[in-house]
C-alpha cells in the first residue's frame, strides 16, 4: 500500500497531509498495488483444525498453568503490571527456567531498554538466574530486536519494555502511540515469520490499565497482568486474553529476597490465623480464574457522632458495600447512619465478583450486633430487594471450604433465597426494635 500525488505523481509509503514535492494539499491518494489479492492462498478450515500447535513449557508451573501449557510457536505475549511488582524478575526467572529441560526453547535473549546489562546481571545473581543459555542485550532499536527474533538463533525473545523501543523510520518519541503501535507490529511480524515466541513488557497507567494504544492488546496473542499486595508479598498472574487457551486461570507467587516463589496452595498465607472467634469476620471462598481462593472478610462497625460517618472499603468494590448497607437497613432494620463502617479483605486481596455480597453482609451484621458467628463460610449475590442469587462454581467453593475443615456454609443454594433467612441461619437477626446509639 502506498500514497501517490495526483498532481505530480510523487509516491510515499505513509500518508501525509500535503505532497512534499509540489506542496499541494489534499492531492495524496491511496493506491493498492494490482494483483495483491492474487497472493492469497486459502486453506480449508478442516485442514487448519487438524494442524497441531505444540507448546513449549516454561518450567514454572504457575506460568505454564496461566499460559495453558506453555508458549506457542510464533506467539506474542504482552505482560503488564505496576512499577516494582516484579515483571522483570518474573521474566528473568522464566528465562532461566525455560530451556533447562530437554524440550525447552534453548537460547533465550532478554533485551533491556530501561536498564544496563550490569543492572540486569545484579538481579540475575540475586534470583539465581545465572545460566549459560540466557543472553542479555541493551538496545532501544526495534529493528535489532526483530532481527534477533527472526534469525532463528533464539527460542524465546523478551523485550523489556515495549515503551522504550523505537523504529528508525517512524517519527515520534519512544512510548508514543505511533512508536508503540509500529514496534509491536514489527515484532509480531517477526515472531510469525520465524516461529519464535516474543514476550513484551508493557507499562501501566495510574488507573492500572496497560499504557499505550488499546490496539496493541488486540494485536498480540496473549495479554497477562501481574498484580498483588506489597504487604503480604503475594503476586497474582492473570490472563486477560489468550488466543490459544482459556483466560480464567491465575498463577500465584510470593515475592521473596531471592525472587518470586510459586504458591500452589495460598490458604496458609491468607487464612492461617483465622479462627472465627471475633465478631465481624467471615470466610469467603472467592474464585480467581478457575481456582477457589479462601479469603477473610473483615468488617468493623463503630458508633460515631460525626455528621458524616466514614466509609472505608478495601479489597471489594465500594459500590457493592454501599448497596449491601442499604439492603441491611431496609430489610434487616439495621441502621448505619450514625456508625462508621470499615470493610476489608485480609491479605490485601482484591475481588470483583458479586459473590462477596453475602459474606460482607454477614460480617457487617456481626460487627453491628457485637456478636461473633463462629467458623462460617459464605458466598452469594445480594439483590436490592433482599433476595439472594446463586453464583457460579459453587461446587468448587464447597470443596475448598471442606478442605479447610469449615462445616457451616451459608449460600443461596443451601440456606434459602433471602438475606433475612441467611442472617437468621447465622444467628444475626436483631431483636425487635433493637437499636445502637453512639
Amino acid at each position: 500500500m502506498s500514497y501517490v500525488c495526483s498532481d505530480c505523481s510523487y509516491m510515499t509509503k505513509k500518508w501525509v497531509g500535503f505532497c512534499p514535492q509540489c506542496r499541494n494539499r489534499g492531492s495524496m491518494t491511496e493506491v493498492v498495488s494490482p494483483g495483491a489479492a492474487l497472493s492469497l492462498q486459502p486453506v480449508a478450515v478442516a485442514l487448519a483444525a487438524d494442524e497441531q500447535t505444540p507448546r513449549r513449557p516454561v518450567g514454572i508451573s504457575e506460568v505454564d498453568h496461566v499460559l495453558g501449557g506453555g508458549f506457542v510457536d510464533g506467539a506474542t505475549v504482552l505482560l503488564g503490571g505496576e512499577p516494582g511488582v516484579g515483571k522483570s524478575t518474573l521474566l528473568l526467572q522464566l528465562a532461566a527456567s525455560a530451556g533447562l529441560g530437554g524440550d525447552g526453547p534453548g537460547r533465550i535473549l532478554m533485551v533491556t531498554g530501561e536498564e544496563s546489562i550490569g543492572q540486569v546481571g545484579l538481579r540475575a545473581r540475586r534470583v539465581g538466574a545465572v545460566v549459560p543459555h540466557v543472553e542479555i542485550a541493551a538496545t532501544r532499536r526495534v529493528e535489532e530486536v526483530a532481527a534477533a527474533a527472526e534469525s532463528g538463533d533464539y527460542g524465546l525473545v523478551i523485550a523489556d519494555s515495549i515503551q522504550t523501543l523505537v523504529a528508525d523510520d517512524v517519527d515520534g518519541a519512544a512510548g508514543g502511540v505511533t512508536q508503540v503501535r509500529e514496534c509491536t507490529a514489527r515484532l509480531i511480524e517477526a515472531a510469525k515469520r520465524s516461529g519464535t515466541p516474543v514476550v513484551l513488557v508493557g507499562h501501566v497507567t495510574k488507573d492500572g490499565n496497560l499504557a499505550g494504544p488499546k490496539v496493541v492488546e488486540h494485536m498480540v496473542d496473549v495479554v497477562m497482568h501481574l498484580d498483588g499486595s506489597d504487604f503480604e508479598g503475594l503476586r497474582f498472574l492473570r490472563c486477560l486474553k489468550n488466543r490459544y487457551g482459556s483466560t480464567d486461570r491465575v498463577g500465584i507467587f510470593e515475592m521473596t529476597e531471592t525472587g518470586l516463589r510459586e504458591v500452589p496452595d495460598p490458604v496458609g498465607c491468607l487464612v492461617s490465623g483465622w479462627r472465627g472467634l471475633a465478631e465481624g469476620t467471615v470466610l469467603f471462598p472467592s474464585v480467581q480464574g478457575r481456582r477457589p481462593l479462601l479469603v477473610e472478610v473483615q468488617a468493623l462497625v463503630t458508633p460515631t457522632k460525626a455528621p458524616q460517618p466514614r466509609r472505608s472499603v478495601k479489597g471489594v468494590e465500594s459500590a457493592r458495600v454501599h448497596q449491601v448497607l442499604a439492603v441491611l437497613e431496609k430489610h434487616a432494620r439495621m441502621s448505619f447512619s450514625d456508625h462508621e463502617v470499615y470493610v476489608s479483605l485480609a491479605g490485601g486481596i482484591k475481588v470483583k465478583e458479586p459473590a462477596s455480597d453475602l459474606p460482607v453482609a454477614l460480617a457487617l451484621a456481626s460487627s453491628w450486633l457485637d456478636r461473633p458467628i463462629g467458623k462460617i463460610a459464605a458466598w452469594g449475590e445480594v439483590g436490592l430487594t433482599g433476595e439472594l442469587r446463586s453464583v457460579g462454581r459453587s461446587a468448587a467453593r464447597h470443596e475448598e471450604v471442606s478442605r479447610l475443615g469449615v462445616a457451616t456454609v451459608i449460600s443461596p443454594d443451601t440456606n434459602g433465597s433471602t438475606l433475612v433467612a441467611a442472617l437468621d441461619e447465622a444467628g444475626l437477626l436483631p431483636a425487635p426494635r433493637q437499636r445502637r446509639s453512639a
